[in-house]
């Protein structure tokens, strides 16, 4: 399997990486649910929550350009909150003539897409920094020990596990298509055809990969059921979480939640 930069992990030494994963989960879900339930334009709170972050980023010993490149991803998504800066009514900030239709946007409108943005872009930063310091079988546990339903968490281990078999098959299509195209090296060659071949051999690879993936589930499940599988994947006990690690979960919760009493407190 040459499949590897799928996976987020990064090996440390580190007091994050050392922490427990229940710890590291609870206070992770705290965080995102503290930058949600901020109001809109409460800019001093947000920069207390971006400090926390930091702080995090930098005691887990990884570059913070890492978790800056990452936290991008949800870049994409956050635009789908654009039009709030021409639905919400206010302060006119400028207007677009579009034939007859005037659209104009409006200063709280702007204000909360940039909340929109910011609370975004620091929770996807606070997942990044999970899912690097903790290795997925450890949150699949911790997840577990949180009393997440049993299937849903096989579920998620399962489709963990084989994304990467499934990917790696991929690897193996290109190369036989790659090898299938090849042409000399004249100038003025290359290989494949226009776009609707591309789009042609892209959807029969993708057909190709449908069927081997159902086969192949299909297989395993046998397997699995010849090994006992009863619908539950069992797995080793959780070790003892310390006393220090809930102390430190206590404080964190009633730190966050003390900042987001005095958000909404503050701009409600």
């Amino acid at each position: 399997m040459h499949i590897h930069f799928l996976d987020p992990y990064h090996d440390g030494r580190s007091l994050i990486h050392h922490l427990d994963a229940r710890i590291k989960l609870l206070l992770a879900l705290a965080f995102i649910l503290a930058s949600a339930l901020t109001p809109a334009g409460a800019w001093p709170i947000y920069l207390i929550l971006l400090a926390l972050l930091l702080a995090v980023e930098v005691l887990s010993e990884e570059p913070i350009g890492f978790y800056l490149k990452r936290s991008l991803l949800a870049l994409p998504f956050v635009l789908a909150a654009l039009p709030v800066i021409f639905t919400l009514p206010g302060q006119t900030l400028f207007s677009i003539s579009l034939g007859n239709t005037q659209i104009q946007a409006s200063l709280p409108g702007l204000v909360r897409f940039l909340s929109v943005l910011f609370k975004s872009w620091i929770s996807v930063q606070m997942a990044v920094v999970l899912t690097t310091t903790t290795p997925f079988p450890d949150l699949l546990l911790g997840l577990r020990a949180l009393r997440m339903p049993r299937l849903l968490v096989a579920v998620i281990g399962l489709m963990w596990r084989y994304l990467f078999v499934l990917a790696d098959e991929v690897l193996r299509l290109s190369r036989a298509r790659a090898a299938r195209s090849g042409v000399s090296d004249d100038a003025g060659q290359k290989s494949g055809g226009g776009l609707i071949w591309r789009a042609r051999v892209t959807g029969g690879m993708v057909g190709n990969l449908f069927l081997r993936s159902f086969e192949r589930s299909d297989r395993i499940y046998v397997a699995m059921l010849s090994r006992g599988y009863d619908g539950e994947v069992r797995s080793l006990p959780h070790p003892k979480t310390p006393a220090g690690a809930w102390l430190l979960l206590a404080i964190g919760l009633l730190l966050l939640t003390v900042i987001t009493w005095i958000g909404r407190l503050g701009w409600a």
